[in-house]
């Protein structure tokens, strides 16, 4: 049985979901990022109750529909992109999406936006955005964090980082950290 879950986005929560679901007597078969794979091929509604309650307290929530396990799975996969990013080389976002789904890209793209209200391209450039911000805490020039997210000028990323937070790279560097919260609030929220 598979269980899907939202917000499960790194090696640390699958360890972290491990452990957990092990002090309840639950052993998965395998877990990976949105997913939890259980031996069983049905739960009774008290087990499944547990490992609910369990995922929640660890920040996670276990979908239900067909329709927000793909939305999660295309979050995923949109989050991998970006921050695989520097492994990769730049292409067709459209493409991999839905080579790696498995669906035609107008479905994936169109149901998305019906369901979160943000186009794939918005999220990507949203994400992109956090991650520039991640490596300029790393002391990264703005020229090298253009390079490393794809961007085709260090013009189109101040352009788009202006855009998405209402500040130029420079000036947002140089807020402090509660002046920042203020300003990621919106596109660090999970959908």
């Amino acid at each position: 049985m598979d269980l899907h879950v939202k917000h499960m986005i790194s090696s640390s929560c699958i360890l972290m979901a491990k452990e957990k679901l092990a002090e309840i007597g639950v052993i998965p078969h395998e877990i990976i990022l949105g997913r939890i794979t259980l031996k069983e091929l049905r739960l009774d509604d008290e087990k499944l109750k547990k490992i609910e309650e369990v995922l929640e307290s660890l920040g996670f929530k276990l979908l239900e529909n067909n329709k927000k396990v793909l939305i999660d799975r295309i979050q995923q996969v949109i989050r991998e992109i970006v921050h695989q990013m520097e492994e990769r080389p730049s292409g067709n976002y459209s493409e991999y999406i839905s080579k790696e789904l498995g669906y035609d890209y107008t479905y994936i793209s169109n149901l998305y936006s019906v369901e979160t209200g943000k186009t794939i391209q918005q999220n990507i450039i949203e994400l992109k955005v956090e991650r520039a911000i991640d490596l300029m805490d790393q002391d990264i020039s703005f020229k090298q964090i253009s390079y490393i997210l794809h961007y085709s000028s260090l013009a189109h990323f101040c352009s788009q980082f202006k855009k998405t937070t209402g500040y130029t790279p420079t000036r947002f560097k140089e807020m402090d950290e509660k002046e920042r919260a203020k300003v990621t609030k919106d596109f660090y929220r999970p959908l």
